[in-house]
C-alpha cells in the first residue's frame, strides 16, 4: 500500500494564508474550496516541490484552531530548499517574522520563521550526506 502525509494548517484567515505561501515559499496552488466573496472560508491544498500541504481556515465546531487562537502552535513545519538564506528572505519580505537566522547547526544550514499567521516553519538543507 502506498502512503503519503500531507499537514493541513488551520489560519484565521485563509484566503491571506494562501497568498502568503505563493508569495514566501512559491507554492502553487492545485485544488480550492471556497475562498470567495460568497464563501469566505478556504481549503486549498499547496505544492512545493514535490510536498503538498493543505491550509484551512479553523472551525472551532470541528475542533480546528489556529496558532492565533491557542496562543501558539503545536507543530513546526521544515522545509527542505537548495537555497535556505535566499527562501527565509523570501518569506520575511512576504511578511513572515525572523525566529533564528540561518546558520549552519547539526548538519544543516537553517534558520525558523514564523509566518503570520502562527505557523512555524524551519527552512534548511542538509549540509553532507542525509538518509
Amino acid at each position: 500500500m502506498d502512503a503519503s502525509l500531507s499537514p493541513q494548517l488551520s489560519v484565521r484567515n485563509g484566503r491571506a494564508a494562501v497568498e502568503f505561501y505563493k508569495a514566501a515559499f512559491g507554492a502553487d496552488e492545485i485544488y480550492r474550496v471556497g475562498g470567495t466573496d460568497e464563501h469566505e472560508e478556504v481549503v486549498s491544498q499547496l505544492a512545493v516541490g514535490g510536498s503538498t500541504f493543505w491550509v484551512a481556515d479553523e472551525s472551532p465546531e470541528h475542533l480546528n484552531f489556529s496558532p492565533e487562537s491557542v496562543g501558539g502552535g503545536t507543530v513546526r513545519m521544515l522545509l527542505t530548499v537548495a537555497d535556505p538564506d535566499a527562501v527565509v528572505q523570501r518569506a520575511v519580505a512576504a511578511g513572515a517574522a525572523e525566529v533564528t537566522a540561518v546558520t549552519d547547526d547539526y548538519g544543516w544550514r537553517v534558520g525558523r520563521i514564523v509566518d503570520p499567521f502562527g505557523h512555524h516553519w524551519e527552512i534548511g538543507k542538509p549540509l553532507g550526506a542525509w538518509p
